[in-house]
């Protein structure tokens, strides 16, 4: 296991993360995963064993019981707090008021004290702010933030599903007020959609903002389970919840090539796509989740997978995106000022 910095931090997180959405199973969140107490302390075990010191959890997974669970799994294993780094979001509907729901300075306070009563701690590691609030200003936003850091209940903030501009607009507004910046960004990033490439990746490269990719499989779309000839698999949450989209045609083609170099390497489809991942640039923890021990055990495999320049090419191209306006004038302009 690999252990990259958060941005300028200067703390050091491993280079997969455990994700919990699977945990708990509660109201929507049941097509995603339903792990009772037991076996979800195991997989929290099993990754700790193997080198994870980094676990991403969210108070609207399974409405709060996600939190709970692995709460309990860090006291029951008696993890010592700081060998380990735990994330968690705010934004998501948390009850039926009006106001409990967003981004607002009163949302977030209520969110965090529920969330650090819910996991049992005493602080948050990284907070991300879970997505888009079209109703609640980023000055609103980020002085609420600030607020929770400045209280001591949240160390560094986080910030997912937002574009490049707007996550640059929430930082401006920071550093204008001498507040805290988000140094890390949560985004859907997998080999079956690099879409994030075209102007979040180049952004985090430029601020130095560390990238945690969600979903890396696709939603279980890349497992193996999946291919022309098997449009359902029986036993994979994309049977019942087809989420995130996925260009279906163009990933049967990834999966082809991935196919090919896994037969070659004797490895699963899935070790192959995490192993892709894990060498692009700017990602520095992606975010793993599972239902069984199996599976944890084969997604943390890949790290030991080293893919050769060759291989990478390969699904390099068979993954590329297609050139879209103004990259492909930003490309041709480049064109002679560059060293070759």
């Amino acid at each position: 296991m690999h252990y990259n910095t958060i941005g300028n931090t200067g703390v050091l997180v491993s280079e997969l993360c455990l994700g919990t959405m699977t945990f708990g199973g509660k109201g929507f969140w049941t097509s995603i995963g339903k792990l009772p107490q037991e076996e979800a302390t195991n997989l929290v075990k099993i990754a700790i064993e193997n080198g994870i010191n980094f676990i991403d959890t969210a108070n609207v997974y399974s409405e709060g019981l996600s939190e709970i669970i692995l709460g309990k799994a860090l006291k029951d294993l008696g993890v010592n707090r700081q060998d380990i780094f735990i994330a968690t979001k705010v934004r998501g509907q948390m009850g039926q008021g009006v106001n409990q729901v967003g981004l607002s300075r009163l949302h977030i306070q209520y969110s965090v004290n529920d969330s650090l009563r819910r996991l049992g701690l005493d602080h948050i590691d990284l907070l991300y702010i879970h997505g888009l609030d079209p109703v609640t200003s980023l000055e609103e936003t980020m002085r609420g933030l600030e607020e929770v850091v400045q209280s001591g209940k949240v160390r560094y903030l986080g910030i997912s599903n937002h574009p490049a501009w707007m996550v640059i607009k929430a930082n401006a507004v920071a550093a204008s007020m001498g507040w805290n910046k988000f140094v890390a960004l949560q985004n859907y990033y997998t080999i079956a959609g690099r879409d994030i490439e075209r102007e979040i990746v180049p952004m985090a490269l430029s601020e130095n903002l560390s990238i945690m990719p969600w979903s890396p499989l696709a939603g279980g779309f890349l497992s193996g389970k999946f291919s022309r000839k098997t449009l359902k698999a029986g036993n994979s949450r994309r049977d019942e919840f087809d989420f995130p989209p996925v260009n279906k045609e163009k990933a049967y083609d990834i999966i082809d090539v991935m196919q090919e170099i896994s037969s070659s390497h004797n490895v699963s489809v899935a070790r192959v796509a995490l192993a892709w991942l894990l060498r692009k640039k700017g990602v520095t923890s992606i975010i793993i989740g599972a239902k069984k021990e199996e599976q944890l055990r084969e997604n943390i495999a890949s790290t030991s997978l080293l893919l050769t320049a060759d291989e990478m090419s390969r699904l390099d191209s068979i993954s590329e995106l297609s050139k879209e306006y103004p990259g492909w004038m930003v490309e041709r302009q480049a064109d002679g000022r560059l060293p070759k």
